[in-house]
């Protein structure tokens, strides 16, 4: 048996993954072409400026999405002690 979970109920991490499957189906699509440019596009990645970057932006949107998890979380008990009285 399948589960849905609602959006409120997933991981709400889970988008941060989503750039580096992009970037990993883009290396596998060069490099079945050119096995040398997908090698140049592995270096790209792992040049330090990239690196840096990459990192920076892992760790703002982590502190953005934990955020917007309380957010939420401060919403459904305000939804619930004053709106709905529990």
């Amino acid at each position: 048996e399948v589960q849905s979970k609602s959006i409120f109920e997933r991981d709400r991490r889970d988008w941060m993954v989503i750039p580096d499957a992009i970037a990993a189906y883009i290396y596998e699509a060069v490099s079945k072409i050119s096995p040398k440019a997908a090698q140049f596009l592995a270096d790209a990645a792992q040049a330090q400026p990239v690196v840096v970057t990459r990192t920076f932006l892992i760790r703002e949107t982590t502190k953005l999405s934990i955020l917007a998890e309380q957010l939420v979380e401060k919403i459904k008990n305000l939804w619930y002690t004053k709106v709905l009285g529990y």
